[in-house]
């Protein structure tokens, strides 16, 4: 291990070891820090939830494990290849074996390409003959639960919004990847839709042995999907373990605030505690010490003085945090 910022990383056998992640944007008005030095790994078959507020670094940590954004600084290693290394025909081989799917299905999908060709774009660039195309676009739309005699031939305006996120599904299985990172795959879709989907990533993540890293800020979604979760603010890991432990007994205050201020069922009653107060400090001029103490309750002097490291709380589950709610 690095050190103690680095004390949830789980050694040699993840598939993808994210080390000090640092991703920054030069603007007008100085440099947004994004993704601000995270570190986290996923095992072979482990299904990763990412989640956090709106502007947390979230698709910006997916995109940069792709490197479809660019990395200012850290070490990437997918199944001991570095990433952050690679030349640019090496990243093409290797984004065969890692794919992703987008928040938005339709902008997703090129507009006057049919589905078959979308489907197989992978395979296309990589040379295979048309005949083995035909049989992988068919097989995989029939797969994807749209029967390729039906939607083979159609373009994307054509398709609802949920359709069109099983197109983009079908265009990432193709390549037979072994990991698949999902951007916010649902949040543009009706909720009867999303179950859908849902269950169409466990279904094929089970079918052809994928590694999922799935991005969202709905934490029921989160929860439903993932092995482990991590939790994000303002471009700093808060949080990461098991995802029933981190969902039953949450050792960082910000963790608490998310779970306390999402919607329950229950008609007298609109949210499971008070609701996370304030908004999320600029990322351009981040707060000193722990970014969460502008909105948290248990702030003290030493969070403004002291970046807080990552530390284990209970076996398994990991907060930074000085004051962390469950600490013995």
């Amino acid at each position: 291990m690095a050190g103690s910022g680095t004390a949830h990383l789980r050694g040699e056998e993840a598939l993808l070891s994210v080390s000090n992640l640092v991703v920054e944007y030069k603007t007008a008005g100085g440099v947004v820090q994004a993704v601000s030095d995270i570190s986290f790994d996923v095992l072979p078959g482990e299904t990763l939830g990412i989640v956090g507020e709106s502007g947390c670094g979230k698709s910006t940590t997916g995109r940069a494990v792709l490197r479809l954004d660019p990395i200012t600084s850290g070490d990437i290693r997918f199944e001991g290849d570095r990433i952050d290394r690679a030349s640019e025909k090496r990243m093409r081989e290797l984004r065969r074996s890692m794919q992703m799917i987008f928040q938005d299905p339709i902008g997703s999908l090129n507009p006057r390409r049919k589905v078959k060709d979308i489907v197989v774009e992978g395979l296309t660039i990589a040379g295979r003959p048309a005949e083995v195309r035909d049989r992988v676009a068919t097989s995989i739309l029939n797969r994807v639960g749209l029967p390729s005699e039906r939607y083979a031939d159609v373009l994307p305006r054509m398709l609802s919004g949920g359709q069109a996120q099983r197109v983009a599904i079908a265009r990432a299985l193709a390549l037979n990847p072994r990991l698949l990172i999902c951007d916010e795959p649902v949040s543009a879709l009706d909720v009867s839709v999303q179950a859908q989907i849902l269950n169409l990533i466990e279904d094929t993540k089970a079918e052809f042995d994928l590694t999922v890293v799935f991005i969202a800020h709905d934490l029921g979604v989160v929860r439903s999907v993932s092995d482990k979760v991590m939790v994000l603010y303002l471009g700093k890991v808060c949080e990461f373990g098991d995802a029933l432990e981190v969902y039953e007994n949450p050792a960082h205050p910000y963790t608490r605030a998310l779970l306390d201020s999402a919607p329950l069922m229950d008609p007298d009653k609109a949210f499971a505690g008070p609701a996370l107060e304030g908004d999320v400090p600029s990322p351009l001029d981040p707060p000193s010490g722990c970014r969460f103490r502008t909105r948290c309750p248990l702030a003290q002097e030493r969070c403004a003085s002291e970046a807080p490291e990552m530390r284990e709380i209970r076996p398994g589950q990991f907060a930074a945090c000085h004051f962390a709610l469950a600490a013995a």
